[in-house]
């Protein structure tokens, strides 16, 4: 068995994990998010090489994002995404957590009205004037 394909061993680097389990596009993504502080194990920063193990709680955030997953099972390799969802089990308040600020931000969303198009030449002069008229082309400091 190379170390490329699945082993049954009892530990990762956490760089190769969070790839595997398709939480990042790349190891070097994963590397920066890591060494950004974006990901907690079991309540603590970790570096790149830091070995994980089944059953370790990881804490994630990507982007707005925020999970909360416990590590499942252990790949060195990316397989496709439904193998990847079996690395690890997110938690209940993880979930609904995410479902929360996935609606708040779906209502914030709602008063948003997209313009009809680009404004025309006659909106762009009154714009302007608009703008002229209320100093705003002069900043004073």
């Amino acid at each position: 068995m190379s170390h490329a394909q699945e082993s049954p061993a009892a530990h990762i680097r956490a760089d190769q994990w969070l790839w595997a389990a398709r939480f990042f596009k790349t190891r070097s993504l994963a590397k920066q998010a890591i060494e950004g502080g974006k990901i907690e194990v079991n309540g603590a920063r970790c570096k790149p090489a830091k070995t994980l193990h089944i059953g370790d709680t990881l804490s994630i955030s990507r982007g707005i994002e925020r999970f909360e997953v416990v590590v499942a099972a252990l790949s060195a390799i990316r397989g496709p995404a439904t193998k990847a969802t079996g690395l690890y089990q997110e938690t209940e308040e993880s979930i609904a957590r995410r479902e929360r600020e996935r609606e708040a931000q779906r209502l914030s969303r709602l008063g948003f009205q997209p313009p009809p198009g680009r404004p025309s030449k006659r909106d762009r002069r009154d714009m302007a004037s608009f703008e002229r008229n209320q100093g705003l082309d002069k900043i004073d400091i």
